[in-house]
């Protein structure tokens, strides 16, 4: 904001356009600039005093492999023998559903134990069963709003509105991308965005250089990268004159926002020769190619083991947090969101993602990278036990099933417990901000401690609330 102020320059008594920063320049001898000039670097260091973690941690990176939706908890991980009893009769619950034409709906699939564990996992994912000893399987999550985009939204910000920071923009800002040269957190999805929109992946109130870089898995990765061959001077001279008149608007403004948009500039420069080379498959082996499915001949398939490919990528160069969604196959509520035409759409799902995520454990632990990477597997809710129609479930956030793996993580283990019908978490529930506190925590991070000063209050990412999971935990 500027005022206008009497100048003593120019004819007697004429004014002139004066800042706040030039007025505190030339009053009282400059004391007052030299005391705003302490607060303004105490607000620039904000985004670097917790650039090393609290304590030793034991992940140094995340891939967030997302499913938008809502996967049937009882038809993945969490097998519920009662239904193929009930299946058909009447179904009575207490909840936002209940009505007199609903009714009991068996598991569709069968499950098998596999591992040394003897966990028991869905024919819907046989590639991710043979990790299953690697795996921390809690069945026993809970949401709080049976609306996608609420849903989309809390996890991954710990709030059900948009104007806060997600997840991954809380961990860069808590401790930096480890490559001067990519972004701490880049997000790989396809043409869509999940409900919720682009308030899942935003960087709220941290400064802007902490929201999400996207790479889509068709057409051009990257929008605004400047072609190779285009003269490097030329750009650079350009690139200078723009980021001077950024510096000569700052001294007008207060605040950030300027100065991450800099940031932003530089990091775009220094991305243009890396970003090709890194997204580029020529030196990867057919083998690993394959494993990865990018030989299949279903082109969803294909575009989401490129982007499990390439999330491997990032991670080996440094970047912090990755997260990829789930190709958007059916609607645009998320693609497991199946209301109808379970078996079918879930079916088609989980042969798109399966062999990918399978073969990202499989790639990570050949490379070394599995201890040091944290993978965990979410939707935003988990479906009902009942149907209204007969052919599908709905929306049900009082229970639901993730599994998390690699850096600090205990694999082989299954925790906590729902009801015999699926319906309630019955022993050890987890929240939402449990989960984000467990993140944080393997990454090094109190989610007590990773704060951000806005609105009269520290502000972190769990809240008032989170705990710590430490029984999943090595």
């Amino acid at each position: 904001m500027k005022r206008r102020l009497l100048s003593n320059a120019g004819c007697p008594g004429s004014v002139r356009a004066m800042t706040r920063r030039a007025a505190l320049r030339l009053a009282s001898n400059g004391f007052g600039y030299l005391s705003f000039s302490a607060l303004a670097a105490t607000e620039a260091r904000a985004d670097s005093r917790l650039l090393q973690p609290h304590f030793r941690p034991k992940a140094t990176n995340v891939i967030f492999l997302f499913m938008p939706g809502g996967v049937s908890h009882m038809e993945s991980f969490d097998p519920k023998p009662k239904l193929a009893e009930l299946d058909g009769k009447p179904a009575k619950l207490d909840n936002y559903l209940a009505g007199p034409d609903r009714k009991w709906l068996r598991c569709l699939w069968e499950f098998k134990q596999y591992g040394q564990c003897g966990a028991p996992v869905s024919e819907l994912f046989p590639h991710t069963a043979r990790w299953v000893d690697d795996l921390a399987i809690v069945r026993s999550m809970k949401s709080e709003f049976p609306l996608h985009a609420r849903g989309n939204v809390f996890l991954h910000t710990g709030r059900n509105f948009g104007g806060f920071p997600s997840l991954g923009s809380w961990v860069n800002y808590g401790l930096g991308s480890r490559n001067k040269n990519l972004p701490g957190y880049v997000l790989l999805r396809d043409a869509s965005i999940p409900p919720g929109g682009i308030e899942n992946f935003s960087n709220g109130f941290l400064p802007a250089t902490h929201q999400a870089t996207h790479i889509l898995d068709e057409g051009p990765p990257m929008d605004n990268i400047a072609p190779a061959d285009q003269d490097r001077r030329v750009q650079r001279a350009k690139l200078d004159a723009l980021l001077q008149q950024d510096r000569d608007f700052q001294q007008s403004t207060s605040g950030d926002t300027v100065e991450s948009a800099i940031a932003n500039y530089e990091m775009a420069y220094r991305m243009q020769s890396l970003v090709p080379d890194l997204l580029d498959l020529s030196r990867e082996s057919e083998a690993t190619k394959r494993l990865y499915g990018l030989d299949s001949e279903d082109k969803p398939k294909r575009l989401y083991g490129l982007q499990c490919l390439r999330a491997r990528k990032l991670i080996e160069e440094g970047v912090r947090f990755v997260e990829v969604t789930c190709p958007n196959l059916f609607g645009m509520n998320g693609t497991w969101d199946q209301h109808s035409n379970l078996k079918k759409d879930h079916e088609k799902n989980a042969f798109v993602t399966d062999q990918a995520i399978a073969g990202l454990i499989q790639d990570l632990k050949s490379r070394g990278l599995f201890d040091q990477t944290l993978l965990v597997w979410s939707g935003e809710f988990g479906r009902t036990p009942d149907t209204g129609n007969g052919d599908g479930r709905d929306h049900h956030p009082f229970c639901f099933t993730i599994w998390m793996a690699g850096g600090g993580v205990k694999g082989g283990v299954t925790y906590g417990e729902t009801d015999e019908l699926g319906d309630q978490v019955a022993a050890d529930p987890v929240t939402i901000h449990d989960l984000h506190a467990t993140m944080l925590h393997l990454l090094g991070l109190d989610h007590e401690k990773l704060v951000y000063r806005f609105g009269g209050r520290e502000q972190r990412l769990t809240d008032v609330h989170g705990r710590v999971v430490r029984e999943i935990l090595t």
